[in-house]
């Protein structure tokens, strides 16, 4: 909004008109924050690690998750024009939208001018989730609403997902300054809380199961969220459950064994690119069961425990290779050229 001063870092920003002193504090919700803060608040009422979710924090979290996908889904909408937001665009004014004197457009109709105007593709599944949580809505609102709440929680849990989702892709990147920075800091808490959600766990990996399909052997347990939806790449790894990212092979070699309570003395040096980024009992997706594979995080190479053997002469791991007698060389290619007697001339 314009106008709009900071009365003090890392506190609440507060509405302060120039020439004026700061007083008592005043609503500032812009649209994107709006949602974000309704958000917060369905993670508060859903976290099941705080404390086991009673009917009334389901009923909470139904409608502030309702409110919250109203607002941001207008607030996609309004960065196309904002007229888009009334419920008939023909009839709207300037003047009607700065006094917020209008009735705006449905949560469905804002779908279909997002995906009509703004060419955002919306799944079937994302818009039906939408249109039962619609309903849930009403039903608490008006007339009262009779029904299982673990049948609720996880039609909330499948929008939650479809939500973070919207953010993170549609208006997150948009946002650029001051609104970027505080988005940001505001979804802290929301992408912390949305863990302990046990229906937004399993919507999402259950959704991320399919995105993943043909990567099992490079999809990994993330270190920050603990899920097996990292996938890793030549230095580095994206999670695709809460958006964690590495760019350094030493990095992540060293987060991976930290969540395990391991060191970084436990990293080793690679056979195939001579880096240490190499560590022992990595489980991937595609052997979950397994006791884990020795894999080096800079170029990607994996072994099973009996390909490699440790040098008897540097210690180093190296790939099991037969001697000139048909047994396993104790020696790796180096310390092997070291040990033969120099050609005479």
């Amino acid at each position: 909004m314009d106008g709009e001063q900071s009365d003090g870092a890392g506190e609440g920003r507060r509405f302060v008109p120039p020439g004026r002193r700061s007083g008592l504090p005043q609503l500032d919700f812009p649209p994107v924050r709006n949602g974000i803060d309704y958000l917060a608040s369905v993670v508060e009422h859903l976290d099941e690690e705080e404390s086991a979710v009673e009917p009334r924090d389901l009923k909470y979290a139904v409608l502030h998750l309702q409110a919250a996908a109203e607002v941001l889904l207008k607030a996609r909408l309004l960065r196309e024009h904002w007229s888009l937001v009334f419920k008939d665009p023909g009839r709207a004014t300037r003047k009607d939208f700065d006094s917020a004197d209008f009735e705006s457009c449905s949560t469905g109709a804002a779908v279909e001018r997002l995906r009509d105007i703004a060419g955002i593709d919306f799944e079937k599944k994302e818009t039906e989730a939408l249109s039962a949580l619609a309903k849930d809505r009403n039903a608490l609102q008006h007339y009262g609403l009779t029904h299982s709440a673990h049948a609720v929680e996880a039609r909330a849990g499948k929008v939650l997902d479809f939500l973070m989702r919207f953010l993170e892709e549609e208006l997150l990147p948009l946002l650029s300054g001051p609104e970027r920075e505080t988005a940001a800091r505001d979804m802290v808490p929301v992408s912390d809380g949305v863990r302990n959600i046990s229906s937004f766990v399993t919507r999402r990996l259950n959704r991320l199961r399919g995105e993943l399909k043909g990567q099992e052997s490079l999809t990994l347990q993330c270190p920050d969220c603990e899920q097996m939806t990292l996938v890793v790449v030549p230095g580095g790894g994206l999670c695709h459950f809460c958006g964690a990212s590495w760019s350094s092979d030493e990095s992540i070699a060293f987060d991976y064994l930290e969540a395990r309570g391991e060191t970084e003395e436990q990293i080793q040096l690679c056979p195939q690119c001579d880096d240490y980024a190499l560590v022992e009992g990595v489980v991937f997706a595609d052997d979950p069961n397994a006791a884990g594979a020795l894999y080096c995080f800079a170029c990607t190479a994996r072994y099973t425990v009996g390909e490699l053997i440790s040098c008897a002469g540097c210690s180093r791991l190296w790939p099991i290779e037969a001697d000139e007698d048909g047994g396993a060389d104790p020696l790796c290619p180096e310390c092997r050229e070291q040990t033969q007697p120099e050609s005479i001339g």
